[in-house]
């Protein structure tokens, strides 16, 4: 059976920004409105969310943080070819 899993991320250019961004977060500041606000990433139009999707369907480092990483919680900053990722998975099946 091929896992499954649901995450939603804000992806941005520098480390500096990534680390901001997580502070911000820590503080308790919405991830939705950082993801509309800062990601570069067109998943931005919906707060970050990029739905479900399979186990080896995206990058390495982004795959290993959302199928065995904490669920609920941010991670990151993850660097992948595409930048720094802060990564939440919402659920895993």
């Amino acid at each position: 059976m091929v896992r499954r899993a649901c995450a939603r991320h804000i992806l941005v250019k520098t480390l500096d920004e990534a680390n901001a961004l997580l502070k911000r977060l820590q503080e308790g500041e919405d991830f939705d409105k950082l993801a509309r606000k800062y990601s570069t990433c067109p998943s931005k139009k919906n707060g970050g969310s990029l739905g479900e999707f399979s186990r080896g369907d995206m990058v390495r480092a982004f795959d290993e943080a959302v199928f065995e990483g904490p669920v609920l919680t941010v991670q990151g900053p993850i660097k992948t070819r595409f930048g720094w990722h802060l990564i939440e998975t919402i659920y895993r099946q």
